[in-house]
């Protein structure tokens, strides 16, 4: 009997309660920033060049080492355009992260590859990261990217870059030009003394004449003769 009511008033204490339940926590899915066309381009120039100017300081690297920074470099080029947001106008974005995608897949293949020192599995992923690398960079192209078309460049220390500006400026010395000589005038042929004449002399005579110049006396050089 006792027993039977302990066990009543346990079912009683037991049915008594709130009967609602609480509610599972909703997953939400973080929303990617809508940008236009245009900011679109702009960052993902800015992106790109600095990935092309990085891959440019190890492109010279052996095979293995180099392989894989670039790798990594390219994979989080791709990872960081596609944080920028899907573009309001959606016109050709998919076939350019499309390919942004395949680009990044490969150069996980190269990181792969490289980490594991198989020189024939890097191989065919170089080959194969070669080629999403082109068709990245033409749809970038198509799309109206400038930097992201383009292949990766050796950054110029300014250093280089004004040496080779002075280099480049750098006119051939003038060569003298020859002085022209020009021919002296010959002097003048001096007048022949005058041997007569109205009272002129050779030294400026006057009217009656000198033996050097005749003047009139002079010019008359007979008289009367004898008988």
């Amino acid at each position: 009997m006792i027993v039977a009511l302990a066990a009543a008033a346990l079912l009683a204490g037991c049915g008594g309660g709130d009967d609602s339940t609480e509610s599972a926590p909703v997953a939400t899915t973080p929303t990617v920033e809508a940008v236009t066309q245009a900011e679109l381009i702009e960052r993902g120039d800015t992106i790109c060049a600095e990935v092309n100017a990085a891959v440019g300081t190890v492109a010279t690297a052996e095979t293995g080492a180099g392989a894989e920074q670039a790798a990594g470099l390219y994979s989080g080029m791709v990872d960081s355009l596609k944080g920028i947001g899907a573009p309001q106008e959606t016109e050709g974005y998919p076939e350019f992260i499309a390919a942004a995608e395949a680009l990044g897949t490969a150069e996980d293949e190269v990181e792969l590859a490289a980490e594991r020192e198989d020189t024939a599995a890097l191989e065919s992923a170089e080959s194969t990261s070669s080629s999403a690398l082109a068709n990245f960079q033409a749809a970038a192209d198509e799309y109206g990217f400038e930097e992201c078309s383009e292949g990766p460049s050796a950054p110029v220390s300014p250093g280089t870059e004004s040496e080779a500006g002075e280099t480049g400026s750098a006119e051939a010395p003038e060569e003298p030009e020859a002085e022209a000589v020009e021919p002296e005038a010959e002097a003048a042929p001096e007048p022949a003394p005058e041997t007569g004449g109205a009272g002129g002399t050779a030294e400026g005579g006057g009217t009656t004449g000198t033996p050097e110049g005749g003047g009139e006396t002079g010019g008359s050089s007979g008289g009367v003769g004898p008988g």
